[in-house]
């Protein structure tokens, strides 16, 4: 385990999840909480030469094998915007701090970059215990957080934009994919938090709905590598093969992929999807681990576009020609350009006139056409890859459009029939739909 992680701490986080009504009601939750009443929209970014964003990522800790690259695309596209004039005649100026795989430490640099450093805008977390616990920050303080990871859904938040894949755009799909090509017999496996046991709620109330079963389900807590126990659990429930789905996060996959090929185990008869490894995790925990299994994004280095052409050639002469790029990355990168885009069309920083503004920008990101609507998602392309021996991923299913996000489950019963319109007053994060 990360000697930074607090697992007392983090439990708060991850027991709600135990119960799927209490878990939802949690995630429903979007009220401030412990944090100043909120407050008007801040407009202190605007003065001086240079307009200052902020950047929290994991620098450091178990986390760090996967934030790190978020990083640096995002600096990517704030070194381009400002290449080409910045923005509203401004250079962006980026403040980057460590939230070093500690939710309490992500807390207090959120709190940092919007107090002290007076940014106009934050691009950051990946762990949905990290973006929760930010949460109540941006929401008191009414300012704007851009959220670059896939997550578990069930949450709208008026102060945060994702450019990750909601639910139905990346683990639905997938489990609908893996039902009808490699079994119905499915051993969940993933980190103790609530990104990881919320999927797997809804894993399983898509499992039951289409005829799937859910055989086992084990997690270990971020950073744990003692995995052995869980390998024998999956050849105990799945003797003659079956589905992993795993949404193990950070150093945990590295023991257990290669722990999983030692167990004999093998892609075959046990081929696993993953929806927190991409191409960057692959390099770091080896490919002949790997080869074979399977993830589900929205983006691989693959996908032949132009606009992932340039952006993949712009990011390797950056960064380097071994550089590997992965959803996440892509997600962060295409989320300043949409920020940027937003502030334009809004004529100023103001966050709640760039908030009214973000709603239908569109742009050719590499992953394809992203727009942005009300519910503060973007739509996507559905991909699932299969790592091939280089460590890139061969594209083996695609939706043939993007999918319109929708962050209330459709497959759990307490969020059936709701969606998001922050466009609309009277509907906001959480109505009936008719």
């Amino acid at each position: 385990m990360s000697r930074q992680f607090n697992r007392r701490k983090f439990l708060i986080y991850s027991s709600a999840t135990i119960g799927s009504s209490v878990l939802l009601k949690a995630c429903a939750n979007n009220s401030p909480t412990a944090i100043d009443s909120p407050t008007a929209s801040p407009a202190a970014a605007t003065g001086g030469d240079t307009i200052k964003v902020g950047i929290l990522h994991s620098l450091s800790g178990t986390m760090a094998i996967s934030e790190k690259s978020v990083v640096d695309a995002e600096k990517l596209a704030i070194k381009e915007i400002n290449a080409a004039g910045g923005v509203l005649g401004k250079q962006i100026e980026a403040i980057t701090e460590d939230g070093a795989s500690n939710w309490d430490t992500f807390r207090e640099k959120a709190t940092k970059l919007i107090d002290q450093d007076k940014t106009a805008v934050i691009f950051g977390c990946w762990t949905s215990a990290s973006r929760k616990n930010v949460k109540p920050v941006f929401e008191s303080k009414n300012h704007m957080l851009w959220y670059p990871v896939q997550y578990e859904g069930q949450e709208c938040s008026k102060n945060i934009f994702y450019t990750g894949a909601a639910p139905n755009q990346q683990i639905e799909p997938s489990v609908d994919w893996l039902l009808k090509n490699k079994g119905k017999q499915f051993f969940l496996v993933g980190s103790d938090y609530v990104f990881p046991r919320t999927a797997n709620t809804i894993i399983k109330a898509q499992l039951e709905a289409l005829g799937g079963t859910t055989v086992g389900e084990d997690y270990l807590p971020l950073g744990n590598v003692e995995v052995t126990p869980i390998i024998s659990k999956i050849r105990q429930n799945l003797p003659n093969g079956g589905v992993i789905y795993n949404t193990l996060n950070g150093d945990s996959n590295v023991a257990f992929f290669k722990q999983l090929r030692g167990a004999g185990l093998t892609p075959d008869k046990y081929p696993s999807m993953s929806v927190s490894i991409a191409e960057e995790e692959v390099k770091a925990i080896g490919v002949e681990y790997l080869q074979g299994h399977y993830a589900a994004w929205n983006y691989f280095q693959t996908v032949d576009t132009p606009a992932n052409k340039k952006f993949v050639e712009a990011f390797k002469k950056e960064y380097g020609a071994d550089r590997v790029i992965n959803d996440p990355m892509e997600a962060g990168y295409i989320a300043v350009y949409l920020w940027k885009q937003a502030v334009e069309k809004a004529g100023t920083t103001d966050l709640d006139k760039v908030r009214a503004a973000a709603y239908g920008q569109t742009i050719d990101a590499p992953e394809g056409q992203v727009t942005m609507s009300a519910n503060h998602h973007i739509s996507k392309v559905v991909r699932i890859g299969q790592v091939r021996q280089d460590g890139l991923f061969d594209i083996v299913y695609a939706t043939p459009a993007p999918v319109e996000p929708v962050p209330w489950n459709q497959f759990v019963k307490e969020t059936k029939g709701f969606g998001c319109d922050w466009s609309d007053p009277a509907k906001g994060g959480k109505y009936k739909q008719v």
